[in-house]
């Protein structure tokens, strides 16, 4: 899915969130964004996924504009306990968006299964999410979003609250499913390297009011990376300290 933003603008009553951001991700590319805290990232996803409409400007999705959630659309979140349900299995969980589908009880179960194992999490499909760690629970919700194998994925700081070690594993992850997959995902996050490491390009938004794109880099690192040797490239250096400038002068602080 190509998705393109229009000089989208987004308000809260008198309060201007964002102003004038105008983007467009082609079909199949990983964006990452990225700002400071209380910037709109969030506001920026949930006004591409359609759960509130924009103020300003223009959101479509090849071509079509969009006023709902669009289909062929999954979002994961950042508090991944409060998107999962306490009361179903695991399997469950990830099997419910397949309800829309129509198909039978035995084929969302052996579809949910498919993707658990995917994910690394195969065996875990009856257990409940309160019975695993942060990150497995993070996996389940990421193997929500991909069940229903979503052509625009919109991720709002999905790792932000894990340790180092599940963090880089599901970086990791995300990775293998891009290249896997093909679709079109939009990752927000604050960490700076991060984005440098998962993404094919990297936007970074000023502070608000009116939060602006004060930088669109492209990110091209050699071959498939990993989290040793990619991190230690000269390019990923300075594809790093570049984003890191953008984002302190997007704050005013000395970049030099």
């Amino acid at each position: 899915m190509t998705l393109r933003l229009d000089a989208l603008g987004q308000r809260y009553g008198d309060h201007l969130v964002l102003h004038g951001i105008d983007l467009t991700v082609p079909d199949g590319q990983l964006l990452c964004v990225v700002g400071p805290s209380g910037c709109g990232k969030s506001t920026l996803l949930r006004t591409v996924a359609g759960l509130q409409p924009a103020s300003e400007g223009t959101v479509t999705v090849d071509g079509t504009p969009v006023t709902g959630v669009p289909d062929q659309l999954a979002v994961v979140f950042q508090d991944y306990g409060r998107s999962l349900f306490p009361w179903l299995t695991v399997r469950d969980n990830v099997a419910l968006p397949l309800r829309r589908r129509g198909l039978a009880r035995a084929e969302r179960r052996a579809e949910a299964e498919r993707i658990l194992e995917r994910v690394g999490l195969d065996g875990a499909g009856c257990r409940h999410p309160w019975q695993l760690s942060g990150g497995m629970q993070q996996r389940v919700a990421i193997a929500r979003a991909l069940v229903c194998r979503p052509s625009l994925l919109l991720m709002d700081e999905p790792f932000g609250s894990l340790d180092a070690q599940t963090r880089e594993d599901l970086e990791d992850l995300l990775l293998e499913v891009h290249r896997t997959d093909g679709a079109t995902i939009v990752f927000v996050t604050h960490d700076i390297d991060e984005s440098v490491y998962v993404g094919d390009r990297v936007v970074v938004l000023s502070p608000g009011p009116g939060s602006r794109v004060v930088l669109d880099l492209p990110v091209q690192l050699p071959g498939k990376r990993d989290q040793i040797g990619t991190r230690g490239l000269p390019e990923f250096v300075e594809l790093r300290a570049e984003v890191g400038r953008a984002v302190r002068g997007a704050q005013g602080y000395p970049t030099g």
